[in-house]
């Protein structure tokens, strides 16, 4: 892990099946891992106030952004064992059924996987400036209140 090296976790729109698959296969000659964790997130088609939501345009302040990510990432490879941890999230418009956020951890063991794939996608949701807006079938538009 290089520890000085900002990574840049954005995707402009959906991360496709594609992405996650190829990133999944790349592991497959990392023999030391024993186990991957992995958290994918899917826009809803939430109703609200009637109106269903059809996408959700996710923006950030960038530079804010990946130097917290760089500090959750520096911290969550300090707390666990882990070989790999990469983070993908969605900028733009991602319709409703795509995936917005695409976390994957990988340790020897589960356990570490597991738990920290889960810090992560809460630390995400809490600490990183990252807002999205739903975007409606009627052609209104609100600020997501991030859960």
């Amino acid at each position: 892990m290089d520890s000085q090296k900002i990574k840049n976790i954005f995707t402009e729109g959906a991360i496709t099946a594609a992405f996650i698959a190829e990133s999944i296969a790349k592991h497959s000659n990392k023999t030391g891992i024993g186990g991957h964790s992995i958290f994918m997130g899917q826009v809803r088609a939430d109703e609200v106030a009637g109106n269903a939501v059809t996408a959700i345009e996710y923006t950030t302040h960038q530079h804010l952004a990946l130097t917290q990510m760089h500090t959750i990432r520096e911290e969550t490879f300090a707390k666990y064992p882990l070989h790999c941890l990469h983070v993908h999230h969605s900028l733009g418009s991602v319709k409703t059924g795509e995936i917005c956020l695409f976390v994957f951890t990988s340790s020897a063991h589960r356990k570490p996987a597991i738990e920290a794939c889960n810090e992560l996608v809460e630390r995400i949701k809490a600490e990183l400036p990252i807002w999205g807006k739903e975007l409606f079938d009627n052609q209104t538009h609100q600020w997501k209140e991030n859960k």
